[in-house]
């Protein structure tokens, strides 16, 4: 596999406050890369450098060959990142199906609305429904969805399973894992339930007060005596 995304020494502030300290992580093509770690430890300011929302004082950052920090973040939108953030941000006064056009309007190449009717297929049936009368589990699809749209190559999750009900959360992670396979998009995924990630992902890092502090196969994870203590509960 080659790099899609490397993220090389990023250091990030918010003011004075230093936030990321030397931060480095790379996503191969074709492949799920969890990004864990505690309330604070720095994954939104992550997600948010990726996304050219905060811009780090130094280190490089390049998505599928072009350098991206420094840049807007439409244009490093239009470059292939596309963040679903944990607040999902849909229209709620909009139609799902209206809804989807709106995010196509200004994609180029972008994913024809029978494309995520199949991969939706809840969606297909609540098409005309609005925003707001969706359930969450309906709601986070419909974020994940207006995304795709934009005919990413690397999709960002933000708690992808945020106050949704274990079942729901399955059925979101087994289109995650499509999306992968048969889509070939590959994922970031920040995530708080750290054993569904890393049944998910292939890699993973582990971000504490702004350092990455371990790196490593998902299931080098899953086997670490001291991860499982701290951070997957057994």
């Amino acid at each position: 596999m080659s790099a899609l995304l490397e993220v090389d020494r990023i250091n990030s502030y918010y003011g004075d406050s230093h936030i990321l300290f030397d931060v480095s992580m790379y996503v191969d093509k074709n492949e799920v890369v969890a990004l864990l770690g505690r309330n604070g430890a720095g994954k939104s300011t992550t997600l948010k450098t990726l996304m050219g929302l905060v811009r780090p004082r130094s280190g490089r950052i390049v998505l599928d060959g072009s350098t991206t920090q420094g840049l807007r973040p439409h244009a490093i939108a239009a470059l292939g990142l596309q963040l679903v953030p944990e607040e999902r941000r849909i229209f709620g006064s909009l139609s799902v199906e209206e809804n989807l056009v709106l995010a196509g309007l200004s994609a180029k190449p972008r994913w024809p609305l029978e494309r995520v009717w199949e991969t939706f297929p809840r969606l297909r049936d609540r098409r005309h429904s609005r925003g707001t009368d969706l359930s969450g589990g309906e709601q986070q699809m419909l974020a994940i969805a207006r995304a795709l749209m934009m005919e990413p190559r690397l999709l960002v999750l933000d708690e992808p399973s945020f106050g949704l009900a274990p079942r729901v959360v399955e059925d979101i992670f087994k289109i995650v894992a499509r999306i992968r396979n048969e889509e070939r998009v590959s994922v970031l995924l920040v995530e708080q339930n750290a054993n569904l990630a890393l049944e998910l992902a292939d890699h993973a890092y582990l971000l504490e007060t702004g350092y990455v502090v371990a790196s490593g196969s998902a299931r080098s994870f899953a086997d670490d005596p001291q991860i499982r203590r701290s951070y997957l509960g057994y």
